[in-house]
């Protein structure tokens, strides 16, 4: 400071502060020399604390309101200066003025997933953000833990250190609420106001209090939300066949309305599938009439029929169609334990193939069903045949 900062401090006899930044939280009294008037005028307003510090003590502490500073409203720092008889004089002393409003532009969130334990999932990964508020309650634990001498304390200072604090108590609130992921946005509310007493525990050797902590979202990784929405997709259809005539219905309705191009060909279409449902009908074998019964004659009356009534001549039924071969019989399927690990099935030539390629020798172990155990393929019966043209391994030489 210059001399007329000098000369200023002679004359001012009045202590304010005016915040205009809503990011500070703690402001120093910017006075020459900290040489303060016995006798000045402190003004403590709203939402603000002023706090005497001396020699780096904290001395007096002053709520809102206006004050004259003498010795009766300052003991603590008067019994230390030992001006027993109010001198008016200057002495030095630093005013800290504390804002105790709370600060609600506080952001937090997860840099990095939290593992948790899922009933229906088993382990997932969630991701989690919101905001909290802060706020003073005591402004001399403040001073003497985060704030010491800066002249200007603000929100940025402490907002990294708030947020690590938060991360890392997240997880076991939300363990401990033993809630499915899919049910925690209902219990959102309930996990912040745990976490906010936590905090509020955890923070009050630094005169610090959480009044309020939110979860805006807690979500869960990008390929679990994706197959979460298709289960949904599933469920939102319900039966898949009525779904499609529904489709294939408003297709209809679409292409009708359509005059010309695709709607042409879609009656064209039409047409021809009605033409063909005729068609069919007109085929189908008809049910043969009963035969006509002819008028009664006596008996030695020479036998006179009544001419065959006019009308269409009926063909007999078609044949049936030849009888169908019956299926072929069903191989035996195969498993082989090719290097260390199951694999199959094979039929037989499948099994012969892979003695042709070396991957199946006699003591391979095989098995198919009906067999108690895996067994050396050379043992088997069944399978001798696969390996005819395969010589047997040489003896060992002596």
């Amino acid at each position: 400071m210059g001399l007329w900062d000098k000369v200023k401090g002679e004359f001012i006899d009045i202590i304010e502060w005016l915040d205009d930044s809503r990011d500070t939280i703690v402001w120093r009294f910017p006075r020459y020399q900290n040489e303060i008037k016995m006798g000045a005028k402190l003004v403590v307003r709203e939402s603000q604390v002023a706090v005497f510090v001396n020699e780096g003590q904290v001395a007096d502490v002053f709520v809102p309101g206006t004050y004259t500073l003498q010795t009766q409203n300052m003991p603590i720092l008067s019994t230390l200066k030992g001006w027993k008889y109010g001198f008016d004089s200057p002495w030095k002393a630093e005013v800290y003025y504390v804002n105790t409003r709370q600060f609600t532009d506080f952001k937090w969130g997860t840099q990095n997933p939290i593992m948790m334990r899922d009933a229906e999932f088993g382990m997932v990964r969630i991701r989690a953000f919101g905001a909290y508020s802060l706020r003073v309650v005591h402004p001399e634990n403040l001073l003497k833990q985060l704030v010491g001498t800066d002249p200007q304390f603000r929100t940025e200072e402490v907002s990294e250190f708030l947020r690590q604090l938060i991360v890392g108590h997240l997880g076991p609130a939300l363990a401990a609420a033993q809630v499915p992921v899919l049910d925690l946005v209902s219990q959102q509310l309930t996990i912040g106001t745990r976490l906010a007493g936590v905090l509020t525990q955890e923070l009050a050797e630094y005169g610090i209090q959480i009044p309020k902590f939110i979860i805006e979202n807690i979500s869960l990784p990008p390929e679990v939300e994706e197959a979460l929405d298709k289960r949904t997709s599933m469920g939102v259809l319900g039966n898949l066949d009525q779904y499609t005539k529904f489709q294939a219905a408003n297709a209809m309705e679409a292409a009708a309305n359509n005059q010309g191009g695709a709607g042409e060909g879609f009656g064209l279409g039409l047409g021809m599938a009605a033409a063909q449902q005729v068609a069919n009908t007109l085929n189908r074998p008809q049910q043969q009439p009963y035969p006509q019964q002819q008028p009664y004659a006596p008996q030695g009356a020479p036998q006179q029929y009544a001419p065959a009534p006019a009308g269409p001549q009926y063909a007999p039924p078609p044949a049936a169609p030849p009888a169908a071969p019956p299926p072929l019989p069903q191989q035996d399927q195969w498993f082989a334990a090719i290097g260390g690990a199951q694999a199959g099935p094979f039929d037989a030539a499948g099994l012969g193939g892979q003695v042709q390629a070396g991957q199946i020798t006699r003591e391979t172990l095989v098995w198919k069903n009906g067999m108690a155990n895996w067994m050396p393929a050379g043992q088997v019966p069944e399978l001798g045949a696969i390996f005819g043209a395969v010589p047997p391994p040489l003896p060992p030489m002596g």
